[in-house]
Protein backbone atom coordinates (compact mmCIF):
# COMPACT_ATOMS: atom_id res chain seq x y z
CA UNK A 1 0.00 0.00 0.00
CA UNK A 2 0.92 3.55 -0.98
CA UNK A 3 1.15 6.41 1.66
CA UNK A 4 0.81 9.80 0.06
CA UNK A 5 1.52 12.45 2.82
CA UNK A 6 1.06 16.17 2.76
CA UNK A 7 3.21 18.40 4.99
CA UNK A 8 1.53 21.78 5.80
CA UNK A 9 3.27 25.29 4.55
CA UNK A 10 2.24 27.09 7.77
CA UNK A 11 4.45 28.63 9.65
CA UNK A 12 3.32 26.69 12.43
CA UNK A 13 4.26 23.16 10.71
CA UNK A 14 7.42 21.84 11.56
CA UNK A 15 8.80 18.88 9.02
CA UNK A 16 11.35 17.72 10.90
CA UNK A 17 9.28 14.95 12.37
CA UNK A 18 7.77 13.68 9.16
CA UNK A 19 10.61 13.60 7.39
CA UNK A 20 12.26 11.18 10.51
CA UNK A 21 8.99 9.55 9.67
CA UNK A 22 9.28 8.85 6.20
CA UNK A 23 12.71 7.66 6.48
CA UNK A 24 11.60 5.04 8.88
CA UNK A 25 8.60 3.97 6.36
CA UNK A 26 10.92 3.63 3.52
CA UNK A 27 13.55 1.55 5.36
CA UNK A 28 10.56 -0.81 5.85
CA UNK A 29 9.66 -1.60 2.13
CA UNK A 30 6.77 1.26 2.76
CA UNK A 31 5.92 3.16 -0.54
CA UNK A 32 6.07 7.39 0.44
CA UNK A 33 4.63 10.11 -2.02
CA UNK A 34 5.61 13.26 -0.42
CA UNK A 35 3.89 16.73 -1.34
CA UNK A 36 3.93 20.44 0.55
CA UNK A 37 2.39 23.68 0.81
CA UNK A 38 4.10 26.75 0.72
CA UNK A 39 1.75 29.92 1.16
CA UNK A 40 3.56 31.27 3.96
CA UNK A 41 7.15 31.13 2.27
CA UNK A 42 5.38 32.46 -0.74
CA UNK A 43 4.10 35.79 1.11
CA UNK A 44 7.50 36.24 2.87
CA UNK A 45 9.07 36.34 -0.54
CA UNK A 46 6.33 38.33 -2.33
CA UNK A 47 6.74 41.01 0.78
CA UNK A 48 10.68 40.71 0.61
CA UNK A 49 10.35 41.70 -3.21
CA UNK A 50 7.83 44.18 -1.91
CA UNK A 51 4.75 42.84 -3.04
CA UNK A 52 1.75 42.21 -1.40
CA UNK A 53 0.01 38.84 -1.63
CA UNK A 54 -3.41 38.89 -3.10
CA UNK A 55 -6.27 36.76 -1.57
CA UNK A 56 -9.90 36.61 -2.66
CA UNK A 57 -12.84 35.56 -1.38
CA UNK A 58 -15.44 32.75 -3.80
CA UNK A 59 -18.86 33.64 -3.57
CA UNK A 60 -19.72 30.36 -2.05
CA UNK A 61 -17.08 31.59 1.05
CA UNK A 62 -14.04 29.92 0.11
CA UNK A 63 -10.62 32.16 0.52
CA UNK A 64 -8.21 31.43 -1.45
CA UNK A 65 -4.92 33.15 -3.30
CA UNK A 66 -5.22 34.80 -6.09
CA UNK A 67 -2.05 34.19 -8.47
CA UNK A 68 -1.21 37.09 -10.92
CA UNK A 69 1.93 36.85 -13.56
CA UNK A 70 4.31 37.73 -11.28
CA UNK A 71 3.14 36.14 -8.48
CA UNK A 72 3.32 32.95 -10.60
CA UNK A 73 6.93 33.57 -11.19
CA UNK A 74 8.08 33.87 -7.10
CA UNK A 75 5.84 30.56 -6.66
CA UNK A 76 7.76 28.58 -9.06
CA UNK A 77 10.98 30.26 -7.50
CA UNK A 78 9.83 29.23 -3.83
CA UNK A 79 7.58 26.46 -4.26
CA UNK A 80 9.45 23.50 -6.97
CA UNK A 81 12.83 25.91 -6.40
CA UNK A 82 13.51 26.70 -2.98
CA UNK A 83 10.93 24.21 -0.81
CA UNK A 84 11.08 21.03 -2.60
CA UNK A 85 14.57 21.08 -3.25
CA UNK A 86 14.97 21.14 0.46
CA UNK A 87 12.72 18.93 1.22
CA UNK A 88 14.87 16.55 -1.33
CA UNK A 89 18.07 17.36 0.55
CA UNK A 90 16.65 16.74 3.81
CA UNK A 91 15.44 13.14 3.10
CA UNK A 92 18.82 12.36 1.66
CA UNK A 93 20.49 13.49 4.53
CA UNK A 94 17.89 10.81 6.04
CA UNK A 95 19.12 8.43 3.48
CA UNK A 96 16.13 8.17 1.39
CA UNK A 97 17.15 8.88 -1.90
CA UNK A 98 14.33 11.04 -3.13
CA UNK A 99 13.38 12.47 -6.17
CA UNK A 100 12.08 16.28 -6.53
CA UNK A 101 9.17 16.50 -9.02
CA UNK A 102 6.77 19.67 -9.82
CA UNK A 103 3.38 19.22 -11.64
CA UNK A 104 4.81 20.35 -14.91
CA UNK A 105 7.08 17.16 -14.85
CA UNK A 106 6.10 14.41 -17.21
CA UNK A 107 2.25 16.02 -17.22
CA UNK A 108 2.11 14.71 -13.57
CA UNK A 109 -0.14 17.02 -12.45
CA UNK A 110 -2.40 18.32 -15.16
CA UNK A 111 -5.95 20.15 -16.14
CA UNK A 112 -7.77 23.31 -17.61
CA UNK A 113 -6.36 26.66 -16.29
CA UNK A 114 -8.60 29.35 -14.97
CA UNK A 115 -7.68 32.97 -16.29
CA UNK A 116 -11.06 34.34 -14.53
CA UNK A 117 -11.98 33.72 -11.22
CA UNK A 118 -15.81 34.63 -9.64
CA UNK A 119 -15.08 36.68 -6.47
CA UNK A 120 -17.01 38.44 -3.81
CA UNK A 121 -15.78 41.79 -3.07
CA UNK A 122 -17.95 44.60 -0.55
CA UNK A 123 -21.04 41.99 -0.98
CA UNK A 124 -20.99 42.06 -4.56
CA UNK A 125 -20.16 39.07 -7.32
CA UNK A 126 -17.46 39.95 -9.83
CA UNK A 127 -15.07 38.26 -11.91
CA UNK A 128 -11.53 39.17 -11.91
CA UNK A 129 -8.97 37.97 -14.67
CA UNK A 130 -5.47 37.35 -14.92
CA UNK A 131 -5.12 34.89 -12.49
CA UNK A 132 -2.61 31.73 -13.26
CA UNK A 133 -4.15 28.77 -11.65
CA UNK A 134 -6.41 25.11 -12.37
CA UNK A 135 -8.35 22.46 -10.76
CA UNK A 136 -6.27 19.33 -11.28
CA UNK A 137 -8.29 16.85 -13.74
CA UNK A 138 -5.28 14.10 -14.54
CA UNK A 139 -2.46 12.62 -12.36
CA UNK A 140 0.62 10.84 -14.61
CA UNK A 141 -0.03 7.61 -12.14
CA UNK A 142 2.59 5.52 -14.16
CA UNK A 143 5.67 8.50 -13.69
CA UNK A 144 5.15 8.19 -9.85
CA UNK A 145 4.56 4.28 -10.12
CA UNK A 146 7.91 4.24 -12.13
CA UNK A 147 10.02 6.33 -10.16
CA UNK A 148 8.17 4.11 -6.80
CA UNK A 149 9.44 0.76 -8.29
CA UNK A 150 12.71 2.26 -8.44
CA UNK A 151 13.29 2.40 -5.28
CA UNK A 152 13.28 6.13 -5.53
CA UNK A 153 10.54 8.52 -2.93
CA UNK A 154 8.78 11.14 -5.06
CA UNK A 155 8.74 14.53 -3.49
CA UNK A 156 5.58 16.53 -5.62
CA UNK A 157 5.20 20.66 -5.85
CA UNK A 158 2.43 22.35 -7.88
CA UNK A 159 2.68 24.11 -9.50
CA UNK A 160 0.28 22.23 -12.54
CA UNK A 161 0.29 22.15 -15.97
CA UNK A 162 -2.84 23.91 -17.23
CA UNK A 163 -3.89 23.65 -20.95
CA UNK A 164 -4.90 26.61 -22.20
CA UNK A 165 -8.32 27.21 -24.20
CA UNK A 166 -6.37 28.02 -27.29
CA UNK A 167 -4.02 25.28 -27.05
CA UNK A 168 -0.59 25.18 -24.78
CA UNK A 169 0.56 24.93 -21.65
CA UNK A 170 0.93 27.23 -18.68
CA UNK A 171 2.54 26.77 -15.62
CA UNK A 172 -0.58 27.81 -13.43
CA UNK A 173 -0.98 27.42 -9.21
CA UNK A 174 -3.57 24.69 -7.38
CA UNK A 175 -4.10 23.89 -4.23
CA UNK A 176 -1.84 21.67 -2.51
CA UNK A 177 -4.22 20.02 -0.41
CA UNK A 178 -6.24 19.54 -3.47
CA UNK A 179 -2.62 18.22 -5.75
CA UNK A 180 -2.27 15.34 -2.78
CA UNK A 181 -6.04 14.29 -3.14
CA UNK A 182 -5.97 14.09 -6.88
CA UNK A 183 -2.54 12.11 -6.11
CA UNK A 184 -3.83 9.93 -3.69
CA UNK A 185 -6.94 8.89 -5.70
CA UNK A 186 -4.80 8.36 -8.52
CA UNK A 187 -2.76 6.15 -6.47
CA UNK A 188 -5.43 4.10 -4.45
CA UNK A 189 -2.86 5.36 -1.34
CA UNK A 190 -3.99 6.57 1.87
CA UNK A 191 -3.92 10.06 2.30
CA UNK A 192 -2.23 11.65 5.47
CA UNK A 193 -2.59 15.55 5.57
CA UNK A 194 -0.35 17.12 8.13
CA UNK A 195 -1.24 20.19 9.69
CA UNK A 196 -0.56 22.33 12.90
CA UNK A 197 -3.63 21.01 14.82
CA UNK A 198 -4.19 17.56 15.28
CA UNK A 199 -7.84 17.01 13.53
CA UNK A 200 -10.93 18.17 12.77
CA UNK A 201 -12.52 19.80 16.00
CA UNK A 202 -16.59 20.39 16.45
CA UNK A 203 -15.47 23.51 17.90
CA UNK A 204 -12.62 25.05 16.41
CA UNK A 205 -11.17 26.38 19.69
CA UNK A 206 -11.41 23.24 21.46
CA UNK A 207 -9.30 20.24 21.05
CA UNK A 208 -11.10 18.25 23.47
CA UNK A 209 -13.36 18.22 20.61
CA UNK A 210 -11.62 16.33 18.15
CA UNK A 211 -13.86 13.83 15.62
CA UNK A 212 -11.96 11.37 16.06
CA UNK A 213 -13.40 9.23 12.42
CA UNK A 214 -15.94 9.69 10.33
CA UNK A 215 -17.53 6.68 7.69
CA UNK A 216 -21.02 7.17 7.10
CA UNK A 217 -22.50 10.09 5.20
CA UNK A 218 -24.67 11.41 8.38
CA UNK A 219 -20.81 11.59 10.12
CA UNK A 220 -19.53 13.50 7.14
CA UNK A 221 -21.90 15.98 7.02
CA UNK A 222 -21.14 16.58 10.82
CA UNK A 223 -17.43 16.93 9.50
CA UNK A 224 -18.12 19.38 7.26
CA UNK A 225 -20.18 21.31 9.50
CA UNK A 226 -17.41 21.62 11.93
CA UNK A 227 -14.97 22.54 9.27
CA UNK A 228 -13.89 26.39 9.58
CA UNK A 229 -11.16 28.63 7.68
CA UNK A 230 -8.55 26.66 6.18
CA UNK A 231 -10.01 23.41 7.30
CA UNK A 232 -12.69 23.96 4.29
CA UNK A 233 -9.97 23.30 1.89
CA UNK A 234 -9.04 20.15 3.54
CA UNK A 235 -12.11 18.26 3.57
CA UNK A 236 -12.98 19.54 0.16
CA UNK A 237 -9.56 17.85 -0.74
CA UNK A 238 -10.51 14.94 1.40
CA UNK A 239 -13.80 14.20 -0.05
CA UNK A 240 -11.86 14.48 -3.48
CA UNK A 241 -9.47 11.65 -2.68
CA UNK A 242 -12.22 9.28 -1.57
CA UNK A 243 -14.24 10.19 -4.61
CA UNK A 244 -10.76 9.45 -6.97
CA UNK A 245 -10.26 6.05 -4.97
CA UNK A 246 -8.01 6.72 -2.05
CA UNK A 247 -7.96 4.20 0.67
CA UNK A 248 -8.42 7.04 3.86
CA UNK A 249 -7.78 10.19 4.48
CA UNK A 250 -6.02 11.36 8.14
CA UNK A 251 -6.62 15.18 8.57
CA UNK A 252 -3.55 15.17 11.82
CA UNK A 253 -0.84 16.89 13.72
CA UNK A 254 2.75 17.59 12.23
CA UNK A 255 4.21 18.32 15.48
CA UNK A 256 4.15 14.86 16.75
CA UNK A 257 6.37 11.97 17.06
CA UNK A 258 6.48 9.73 14.20
CA UNK A 259 3.09 11.92 12.57
CA UNK A 260 2.78 9.59 9.58
CA UNK A 261 2.79 6.42 11.59
CA UNK A 262 0.44 7.82 14.63
CA UNK A 263 -1.71 9.26 11.90
CA UNK A 264 -2.37 5.69 9.98
CA UNK A 265 -2.64 3.95 13.60
CA UNK A 266 -5.95 6.20 14.40
CA UNK A 267 -4.82 9.36 15.60
CA UNK A 268 -6.27 12.59 13.99
CA UNK A 269 -9.40 12.54 11.90
CA UNK A 270 -9.58 9.75 9.83
CA UNK A 271 -12.01 9.75 6.97
CA UNK A 272 -13.18 6.41 5.06
CA UNK A 273 -14.82 5.67 1.76
CA UNK A 274 -18.18 4.94 3.16
CA UNK A 275 -18.71 8.54 3.99
CA UNK A 276 -19.60 8.96 0.30
CA UNK A 277 -21.68 6.00 -0.26
CA UNK A 278 -25.00 7.72 0.00
CA UNK A 279 -24.05 10.29 -2.74
CA UNK A 280 -22.39 7.36 -5.28
CA UNK A 281 -25.74 5.34 -5.09
CA UNK A 282 -28.06 8.66 -5.80
CA UNK A 283 -25.62 9.02 -8.65
CA UNK A 284 -26.04 5.91 -9.68
CA UNK A 285 -29.64 5.19 -9.46
CA UNK A 286 -29.76 8.99 -11.19
CA UNK A 287 -27.64 6.87 -14.34
CA UNK A 288 -29.89 4.33 -14.65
Amino acid sequence: MTTVVKIGGARAVDPEGALADVASLVEDGEDVVLTHGGSTAVDETLEDLGEEPTYVETPGGVVGRFTDEDTMDVFKMVMPGKLNTDLVESLQNLEVNAVGLSGTDGKLLEGKRKSAVRVKEDGKKKIKRGDHSGKIESVNADLLETVLAGGYTPVVSVPMLGKEKGGGYTAVNADADRAAAAIAGALDADLVLLTDVSGIYENPDDESTKIDSASTPEEFSAVKSAAEGFMIKKVMAAEEALEGGASSVIVATANADKPITSALAGEGTTLEPGVLEAENETAQEAAK
